[in-house]
């Protein structure tokens, strides 16, 4: 076997990783490639026609570097890592982003990339301008605002301002997303691909963007500048300050530029002006300021020329693919419009028919409500009816009660009348009883009277009889009876008394004077019983009346009873009189 199959054999092939702005690719590639080679399979990949904007950056040491497409890829200053990586971006910046960029490729990964740069704040942008931008980037990836869709708290994981913004203002995050989204409501009806476009016309605008900066040193006082590259010329800055230049060098001013070492000379189109020259750290940055120069100049000249005949293609097929894109718009805007009619005509009959079966329930439900309230009606009807029978029979029972009562009324008044002329009667009886007694009363005081002076009378008799008779007893005595014994001499005398008192009774006026009291007692008695007779058939006249009429009760009652008080009184009165009277009158007659 020869020494030369024993050596090891080399790899034919080595592995690139290419990231670009929304994507990683990787490839396999010979060792022979060259920059062009390799860059060309990525626009290939990635669709690209317009790749004069683009490049391949890939890091070395404390800077980036371009890779060269006329060198092999393993020749240069790459990394040594497998796989080595590369990142796929713009190298150079339109000045007219709208005339320029003819892909929509194209404009996709110009904005992806300004985005990131002002994000990381690479690119200075203003708090006002940012949410702009930011609203148009939201348009580019939501499409049309929808309130149904959106809802509040829909943009909380996407990064759409620089930190710088957000820490300058005492905001909230749901402040900054009401701000933006207030905004990207008003972009309804923009495509992606035109948000993207507004993205870059604004973008295009700012003072950093498309500038690359690189440190410097002026002449020997070693004053430290920036040097800005961009699509317009060159311009030295203060270190503190990218915005505003204090010197510029447009493309179109410059007649040459070279550079020896570190030395960087500037030679002006004008030659009474003076040659500005700068000085660079390392030869890697001169290489790469120079390399930047070279393209932005030439980009610079080719825009000032007649497109070639692969811009024109492109361009004339931009074109057509915007129209036909604008016509595919109108006409989805249009069968959108159309769906968003359609649906909101559904929703309308679907929110109609919804209503019908409402109201055609809501009907059922009335319709059997108001069989139930007739069926109810009916029945209540029907009580009704046998309501009012039986207020009419109530109505005629309670006329023939009316009638009744007046009846009733009329005979109490008629009955009252009678009571009260039997009540007057009453009064007027006992008056006359009252009366009745007095004068039996003082009839009986006479006849007291007339009993004492008879008593008087009669002992007055006795007297002088007894005087008469012992005056003349003797005599008869003498000459008719015998001699009487000794022991009873007044026995005559009580015996004649006897005999004179029988006498004097037995005359014509006490005879009279007994009968005519006993016929008054007679007489009396009646008259107190026919009286107890009256009060008792008044009192159940009185009670009879209370039982019929209760409305009347109490003052009938009271009349009635004051009424039988008042005529009790005067009976009782003299009956208990006149029983004494008589009572004394009998006891004197017996003791007699």
């Amino acid at each position: 076997m020869s020494i030369l199959g024993l050596k090891k054999k080399q790899p034919k092939t080595f592995k690139v990783k290419v990231i670009t702005m929304d994507a990683e690719v990787e490839f396999s590639c010979e060792v022979k490639w060259k920059g062009k080679d390799l860059f060309d399979l990525v626009c290939r990949t990635v669709g690209l026609r317009e790749t004069w904007f683009f490049g391949l950056r890939y890091t070395v040491k404390d800077t980036y570097a371009w890779l060269k497409q006329e060198k092999r890829v393993l020749d240069q200053e790459v990394p040594k890592d497998s796989p080595i990586t590369f990142h796929f971006l713009a190298k150079f910046f339109p000045e007219k982003v709208e005339e320029e960029l003819v892909q929509e490729i194209t404009q996709h990964l110009f904005f992806l990339q300004v985005k990131k740069q002002i994000l990381d704040e690479e690119i200075f942008c203003s708090p006002e301008a940012s949410v702009l931008l930011a609203s148009y980037a939201v348009q580019a990836k939501y499409g049309d605002y929808d309130p149904n869709f959106h809802k509040p708290g829909f943009l909380a994981q996407d990064e759409l301002l620089p930190k710088t913004v957000l820490m300058q203002y005492q905001m909230t995050a749901d402040m900054w997303e009401e701000k933006i989204t207030a905004w990207y409501a008003e972009h309804r009806g923009i495509a992606r691909d035109e948000a993207e476009m507004e993205y870059l016309k604004i973008a295009q605008d700012l003072e950093m963007y498309g500038v690359s900066y690189f440190a410097i040193t002026q002449n020997k006082r070693d004053t430290d500048l920036l040097l800005g590259v961009d699509a317009q010329g060159l311009h030295i800055y203060s270190p503190n300050s990218k915005l505003n230049p204090n010197k510029s060098f447009p493309w179109s001013g410059i007649r040459n530029i070279s550079y020896s070492e570190k030395e960087f000379t500037i030679k002006p189109l004008d030659k009474k002006k003076d040659v500005f020259k700068f000085y660079s750290s390392q030869l890697r940055v001169n290489k790469l300021i120079l390399q930047l120069c070279i393209g932005n100049h030439d980009l610079f000249m080719r825009r000032r020329k007649v497109d070639s005949i692969e811009v024109q293609q492109m361009k004339a097929q931009a074109k057509e693919e915007k129209a036909r894109k604008k016509m595919e718009r109108q006409i989805l805007a249009r069968e959108k419009q159309m769906r968003e009619e359609a649906e909101r005509a559904k929703e309308e009959m679907e929110r109609r028919l919804f209503q019908l079966q409402d109201e055609a329930r809501l009907a059922n439900e009335a319709l059997l409500r108001s069989e139930e309230t007739a069926d109810l009606l009916a029945e209540k009807a029907q009580i009704a009816e046998e309501e009012a029978k039986l207020l009419a029979h109530k109505a005629a029972e309670a006329e023939q009660e009316r009638q009744r009562l007046e009846v009733t009324a009329m005979k109490t008044k008629e009955e009252k009348r009678l009571m009260e002329q039997k009540m007057r009667e009453a009064e007027q009886l006992a008056v006359k009883l009252v009366e009745q007694s007095e004068r039996r009363l003082k009839e009986a005081d006479h006849l007291k009277q007339d009993l004492t002076e008879a008593k008087d009378a009669e002992r007055r008799a006795k007297q002088k009889l007894l005087e008469i008779t012992k005056t003349t007893y003797p005599l008869i005595a003498a000459y008719s009876a015998p001699p009487a014994p000794p022991a009873a001499p007044e026995a005559p005398d009580f015996a004649y008394e006897s005999a004179s008192m029988r006498l004097d009774f037995k005359d014509s006026d006490m005879k009279r004077l007994s009968m005519e009291i006993e016929r008054e007692r007679l007489e009396y008695m009646e008259k107190s019983k026919h009286l107890q007779d009256q009060l008792k058939e008044l009192k159940s006249e009185i009670e009879s009346l209370k039982l019929e009429e209760q409305q009347q009760q109490a003052g009938v009652y009271t009349l009635h009873s004051e009424a039988a008080g008042y005529v009790q009184e005067p009976v009782y009165l003299p009956h208990s009189n006149r029983n004494s009277a008589y009572m004394s009158q009998m006891a004197y007659y017996e003791e007699v």
